[in-house]
């Protein structure tokens, strides 16, 4: 007996709702800049964040540019200020990430 079959005998009267479609979300294109993304090192208050400033697009499409990286990496981070704010020293892995998507990048700092 599954799942189904035990709600009909337990709520005879319910008529179940058809599922509908989910929308499915569209690969929104990111704005592709000339200009390179700075990509570099700092140490706040004595542990090691990568910054990535300097998009040119809307704010929305850099913070889904944001939650990107954090998931790829599987670390912390921020979106504050037009500034992406990883936490650990991940400045080779995040330009890759960049160049692959398109972007120039510029390491800055150590």
């Amino acid at each position: 007996m599954d799942l189904q079959e035990q709600l009909k005998k337990l709520f005879p009267d319910h008529e179940p709702i058809q599922e509908q479609e989910e929308a499915v979300a569209e690969n929104h294109e990111l704005f592709i800049q000339k200009e390179p993304m700075i990509c570099k090192y700092e140490k706040r208050k004595g542990k090691p964040t990568t910054i990535i400033e300097g998009y040119e697009g809307s704010d929305e499409d850099f913070k889904v540019l944001a939650k990107e990286i954090k998931t790829k990496l599987s670390v912390g981070g921020t979106f504050k200020d037009g500034a992406i704010i990883i936490q650990g020293d991940y400045r080779d892995k995040i330009m890759n990430i960049l160049s692959a998507k398109g972007f120039k990048t510029k390491r800055v700092g150590g």
